[in-house]
């Protein structure tokens, strides 16, 4: 059990436990933050409190954080819809909602937990035992198409391509407000430095990131655009269009936090991906359909 203790200043006073805590870089994420506020792992004046209790200056705020559990990864029969498959890789298009690998508050039923029990445990192991197979993400309401490694040297391969910015990802997306032009953002992302669980353009300490977006459709209150990436960031997309004030529909994290529709997460579709062999040395390139609700939508902005 780790224990760190904070002393609230006056500046700080009126600010919401969870979000007081979520700024110190020390501690872990704010959602197993919240977790350990409803555990009772979280104390102020000796007493634990909820998530939105309202710090008072000189309170004494004691936080308890258990040693973490190491994590096991179990392979899980599912479905999995494999585009394209080889000795040396495979394309999977990956639904909404699942998370491409294990991680605190997500142990299983994750992307990595079918394809071990597909590939039967074959899988490139440079990214460790929790990431086996992954050279690249997405996020977890991201949908689209993902490539996965079967050996080291089709990781090595790929992971070489991606840092020469030579893999075809193009992405369609749904963004608020109407695009006049097409245009590209270059801009540096970095972690946000008042909110460390967001990433922003930062010019200070971010990393090169470059989108160019064109518009495929322009829609009422909407348009319908392709993303095409040159670079690979965390977030990249979410947070270039919304930092040229496009965020996209369904984004809470970088957009309005009720999004219309009923929503659940950004409409962002991992559409296109191409790339070198690692073996053959030949060019394939791979489209995945938009998904249902993604085309509904569509649909519904049409009228």
């Amino acid at each position: 059990m780790t224990v760190f203790s904070y002393q609230v200043s006056e500046q700080e006073a009126g600010a919401r436990l969870d979000r007081f805590l979520s700024e110190k870089p020390e501690l872990p994420s704010r959602s197993y933050l919240q977790r350990l506020i409803e555990e009772g792992q979280v104390l102020v004046e000796h007493s634990p409190v909820k998530s939105n209790y309202r710090l008072q200056t000189g309170n004494t705020v004691v936080v308890s954080v258990p040693e973490p559990k190491a994590l096991s990864v179990e392979a899980e029969p599912m479905e999995l819809d494999i585009l394209y498959e080889d000795e040396d890789l495979l394309v999977v298009n990956k639904p909404k909602g699942m998370v491409v690998h294990p991680a605190a508050g997500h142990e299983s039923h994750t992307l990595v937990n079918g394809l071990l029990y597909h590939c039967k445990g074959k899988l490139s192991g440079i990214n460790g035992i929790l990431r086996p197979g992954i050279v690249h993400r997405i996020d977890r309401d991201t949908t689209g198409l993902l490539l996965v490694c079967k050996n080291d040297a089709s990781h090595r391969a790929i992971a070489g391509q991606l840092s020469a910015h030579s893999i075809t990802r193009r992405y369609h997306a749904l963004v608020h407000g109407m695009l006049s032009s097409d245009g590209t953002v270059d801009a540096p992302i970095g972690r946000n430095p008042s909110d460390r669980m967001k990433m922003a353009v930062n010019h200070k300490n971010g990393k090169p990131a470059v989108t160019h977006y064109h518009i495929l459709e322009p829609l009422k209150k909407f348009t319908y655009v392709e993303c095409r990436l040159e670079t690979g960031r965390t977030h990249q997309i979410r947070v270039h269009m919304a930092s040229v004030r496009h965020p996209l529909l369904g984004d809470t994290v970088y957009g309005p936090a009720k999004p219309p529709f009923s929503l659940e997460g950004q409409t962002l579709h991992a559409k296109v991906l191409g790339f070198v062999h690692p073996r053959s040395g030949n060019y394939l390139e791979f489209e995945a359909p938009l998904p249902d609700y993604f085309e509904r939508l569509l649909t519904r902005l049409r009228i």
